[in-house]
């Protein structure tokens, strides 16, 4: 069951990092990915009603954690692509107003469901069987109305809930950066000079998110003041590229087999190159 499950999310992992290189508008991404992810969902659903939970610690395993990594990517492209189709015409004072009170949408769920943030920020577990087993539903809880709509063979009361915890921190990021786009189209600030000779950014878009992370994280920049979106804007202004969505780059990064696959191969050719010149 661990292996099935463990296959299914690496590969929609790929199938979703294979979109994103893609296409390059966010809606063709986020429309491509939302038929991903729905199949990869049945898949999920035949799968698990076919078995029995060996313990309610599987069961809560599965609910609080595996089934919610999967739909919070589900929920996340879905809010994007109808984000992006709603999206006013107009200028750009007309498009931030736009995305800002898209963005109080997410403190507003917040603030509705603080308590349930707090339990599962903290890791806690002393209500995971009222939240995460089947068929112990409690209307003490407060519980949201779909919940009484959803198949009871595949959903509990708190899933959805957690997945929609895990997209709104996407989507945060997400609209933080349509954000900082419009601003760097309107402000001096972002403009900088650069050489008659242009570079233009030849390998991967992830291999270059990943040496922007490890930039980054070794604090290069502004004696390591400069934050992830600040150095984005900057190898994207440089190189003239459109990195997208740097932070779920960052987390298919993380969770691959290598990390670090344009750093190790960086410090291989580097070598080679001293070798080569010490003989």
């Amino acid at each position: 069951m661990v292996k099935f499950f463990a296959n299914l999310e690496s590969e929609l992992e790929s199938r979703l990092l294979f979109l994103t290189l893609e296409f390059n508008k966010p809606l063709q991404v986020a429309e491509a990915s939302t038929l991903e992810i729905t199949n990869c969902l049945k898949k999920l659903k035949s799968f698990v009603l076919r078995l029995k939970f060996a313990s309610d610690t599987e069961e809560i395993e599965f609910f609080k954690n595996r089934k919610p990594k999967i739909l919070s990517k589900l929920i996340y492209f879905n809010d994007v692509y109808k984000i992006e189709t709603r999206k006013p015409s107009g200028g750009e004072k007309i498009i931030r107003k736009y995305y800002q009170a898209e963005l109080l949408k997410i403190k507003e769920f917040f603030e509705e469901n603080v308590d349930f943030y707090g339990y599962y920020r903290t890791n806690s577990t002393f209500l995971d069987q009222k939240y995460f087993v089947r068929k112990k539903l409690d209307v003490k809880l407060s519980l949201d109305s779909f919940v009484f709509e959803s198949d009871p063979r595949f959903s509990t009361s708190h899933d959805y809930k957690v997945a929609k915890i895990i997209a709104n921190d996407l989507l945060e990021v997400y609209l933080n950066d349509e954000l900082l786009k419009l601003n760097r189209h309107s402000e001096e600030q972002f403009r900088i000079s650069t050489p008659k000779t242009k570079l233009v950014w030849s390998d991967h878009k992830t291999s270059l998110i990943e040496l922007i992370y490890a930039l980054y994280c070794k604090g290069a920049f502004n004696n390591g003041t400069a934050d992830i979106k600040e150095i984005s804007a900057y190898f994207e202004a440089v190189f003239n590229v459109e990195l997208g969505d740097v932070y779920r780059t960052y987390l298919e990064i993380k969770n691959r087999s290598s990390r670090t696959k344009l750093l190790n191969s960086l410090e291989v050719h580097l070598n080679r190159k001293m070798d080569l010149l010490d003989d």
